[in-house]
């Protein structure tokens, strides 16, 4: 076996041996100064007590802080703690560090900026979503997790979790059913917690960006005296003005934590998460192609126009989570690893949403220009409330085993997951408003109930992997899943039909890599998926999204300098298509989309006074199938065809001007957005985009500041559109500045 494929190979094992040979490094220590020493003539000297020595060596796991920019190992991919270019798959990984240097300060969506294969905020900056896009498929529902526990979603029964709170942010390209079960098929976002790490610290920072929103966060923890018990208490309240007129917004998070590690092999944490938000939702995502992407007779919309009502809008959503994380490693090598999670959201909106145009002459509605000047727009009211309740458990081993040749790490284990979704929603036609000259505070009429229902689905599933070592530095990853998914819904109104249904499948992984011993690793692999849906229908239940991926890449880690840069070319099939009308909320089956693309990323610690970052992504989207036959061949909409980004951080060295810029360091990056489409008929076009940032910090001793700008030169751009009654702008030019201080 190569020297890397040795030294990469078999995480758990690797982790044992460095504490094994930490354990005897500090052994051999003391006894060779106990050589050292003069012996002992005299019992009073045989009594003398030498100090204690600690030795610590940097460590690399899968869930742990990312020293830089450049992670080298993650669960993500397989479930035990494993070395990046061992996954038969695309892997990214964005730290804490990375989060910190860019000004990622709200949400997630924000940090996966600059991340290849990923094309996230198409509606512009949303308060209480996370929308996310791999390799053009939506991984808002099906792809978001947290600690590798699915936060299922549907509707706008969608859970949220801060970036304070997290460690790092992974995404996994491709199918991910081998592992989890159902998943989007795009690729999954797994969010990584913080955890206590047993050291004394206290951490606040404190700021304001340009539109009045000000937070502060804290984060602190601790070791219990003469216990096993270690603790974590990391916070956040932030609220003001956003960007939008007369909107607003108020947040909370806390998160405690307590983790009881007894011996090296035993670690049990308990967590609990509560979120606190409320804020008036605009409108932005539901204007009209023509008056934001082309010119309309009056112009265009503007980018911080409200058509809600101030005096009435509102929105809240209520999170409460509480966790376990449980590890175990027994005698005989294996280790047994538990995650469990219950989940409950509360969450409510009330506001009227733009659709389109209205004429006063004839009073139609949803047109796609303004008919007459003044322009109106035509307005839906609409409101829900939505109850969540979830709870989602994993248990596996993992353990290594020798068969001739073959040195095999296997994991076996099961996982079940129940998501409820008790929804209530109602609409109407509003009064409708003027572009140009909004007047708010007209009596609306009161919203219809159309949908009130209760949807139920449990998946329970069963899964084995065999990552198999052999011939020198050759690497063959196995997986086999079996699920099994049970679907029911109530709709108390009659008008969409009850339904119960059962599904099951066979899901699977196969991948070949090899690793050199400069560091590059070529890869292969084929997976197949299966995502079961949940939705509103007027039929039968929807049969679960199916297919599989064909993806070949290489991956290379430097041996000269951290780093890691992959390349890939994949191919999904998904059949059984399911969409939502943005109008009626109802889901249909429509037929078959093939995904394609080449994907290429980059990160290096060059030194340590420069940090980089790259990505580029094409793909191209083709709709194979459609209940409307017309549109076979074309490309759906919203998804950009090219994504390409950059970032590079650069530290002043102190030998700089005499060290009088020690402690600055400065930040800059692009982004670049490529042409889509507004509708799957692909007639409207949405232009391309180059939007820049930067960042300036400053650090002396314990106390720091940061002035970060996104969008830099306020570029006005459509973020994307799906279908041409609902495009939003992307977001305009943020300043951010940020004081922290260490305790």
């Amino acid at each position: 076996m190569s020297q890397r494929a040795e030294q990469g190979r078999f995480g758990h094992a690797g982790n044992r041996r460095r504490r094994h040979l930490l354990l005897a490094g500090t052994a051999l220590l003391a006894l060779g100064l106990s050589f050292a020493l003069p012996h002992p003539l005299h019992a009073e000297e045989a009594e003398t007590q030498l100090s204690t020595i600690t030795v610590k060596g940097k460590s690399d796991t899968a869930t742990g802080p990312v020293d830089g920019y450049v992670a080298t190992r993650t669960a993500t991919g397989s479930k035990s703690d494993t070395p990046i270019s061992e996954v038969p798959q695309s892997v990214s990984v964005v730290g804490a560090q990375e989060m910190t240097d860019r000004g990622v300060t709200n949400k997630v969506d924000e940090a996966l900026r600059y991340t290849a294969g990923v094309y996230t905020q198409p509606f512009g900056a949303d308060g209480d979503t996370n929308w996310i896009y791999v390799r053009g498929f939506d991984a808002t529902q099906a792809g978001s997790f947290l600690d590798g526990l699915n936060l299922w979603s549907y509707g706008f029964g969608g859970f949220l979790v801060d970036p304070v709170v997290l460690e790092r942010v992974e995404v996994l390209k491709g199918p991910a059913s081998v592992l989890y079960g159902g998943a989007n098929p795009g690729g999954i976002v797994n969010m990584v917690g913080k955890r206590p790490t047993g050291d004394k610290f206290l951490t606040t920072e404190t700021g304001i960006n340009s539109n009045g929103n000000a937070f502060l966060t804290f984060d602190a923890g601790d070791t219990f005296k003469d216990s096993d018990l270690s603790y974590r208490l990391t916070g956040k309240i932030a609220g003001g003005d956003k960007a939008e007129d007369y909107a607003h917004d108020f947040r909370g998070v806390i998160m405690p934590q307590l983790t009881w590690a007894p011996d090296d092999g035993t670690k049990l944490n308990v967590y609990a998460y509560y979120s606190y938000l409320d804020q008036t939702s605009g409108t932005n995502g539901f204007l009209p192609y023509v008056g934001t992407v082309e010119k309309a007779s009056f112009g265009r919309i503007s980018r911080d126009a409200y058509y809600g009502e101030p005096d009435s809008d509102y929105s809240y959503s209520r999170q409460t989570m509480v966790g376990t994380d449980f590890s175990h490693e027994m005698e005989n090598g294996w280790t047994f690893s538990q995650t469990a999670r219950y989940a409950h959201l509360n969450k409510a909106e009330n506001t009227p949403y733009t659709y389109g145009y209205y004429d006063p002459a004839t009073g139609s509605n949803y047109l796609n220009e303004p008919a007459s000047s003044p322009a109106y727009l035509t307005r839906l009211g609409f409101n829900h409330h939505t109850e969540v309740d979830s709870f989602a458990i994993d248990n596996h081993v993992n353990g290594e085993v020798e068969t001739g040749a073959l040195k095999h790490d296997l994991t076996l284990g099961f996982d079940y997951k129940f998501y409820q979704l008790d929804q209530v929603q109602a609409s109407t036609t509003d009064t409708p408003i003027s572009v140009t000259d909004p007047v708010y505070g007209t009596v609306q009429p009161a919203n219809s109930v159309y949908l009130n229902q209760v949807l139920r689905q449990q998946q329970i599933g069963a899964y084995v992997q065999d990552q198999i070592h052999f011939g020198g530095g050759f690497i063959a990853t196995l997986n086999g899943r079996y699920d099994y998914v049970y679907t029911t819904s109530n709709d108390r109104t009659a008008t969409n039909a009850d339904y119960d249904g059962s599904d099951n499948a066979a899901s699977g992984r196969a991948g070949l890599a090899y690793q050199f011993d400069n560091g590059v690793t070529p890869y292969a692999s084929i997976a197949s998926f299966f995502n079961p849906q949940i939705g509103a229908t007027q039929g039968d239940p929807l049969k679960p999204e199916e297919g599989e991926q064909y993806e070949a890449g290489v991956k290379y880690e430097p041996t000269a300098f951290p780093g890691m840069i992959t390349a890939s070319v994949f191919q999904i099939n998904k059949r059984n298509w399911t969409v939502t009308d943005p109008l009626t909320f109802l889901s249909s089956q429509i037929g078959e989309v093939r995904s394609r693309g080449f994907e290429l990323e980059g990160k290096v610690d060059l030194n340590a006074d420069w940090k980089a970052l790259a990505s580029f992504t094409y793909q191209d989207l083709d709709i194979l199938e459609h209940a409307d036959r017309s549109l076979i061949g074309n490309s759906p909409y919203l998804v950009p065809k090219m994504l390409a980004s950059a970032w590079l951080d650069y530290a002043v060295p102190t030998n700089v001007l005499a060290g009088k810029l020690d402690g600055v360091s400065l930040g800059s990056g692009i982004r670049y957005q490529g042409e889509s489409w507004a509708d799957n008929a692909n007639t409207a076009k949405v232009p391309d985009a180059v939007l820049f940032d930067a960042a300036i910090r400053y650090k002396k001793d314990d106390w720091g500041a940061a002035l970060t700008v996104t969008n830099l030169f306020d570029k006005r751009y459509v973020s994307g559109c799906q279908g041409t009654l609902t495009c939003g702008y992307g977001e305009g030019r943020t300043v951010t500045l940020k004081i922290s201080k260490s305790w």
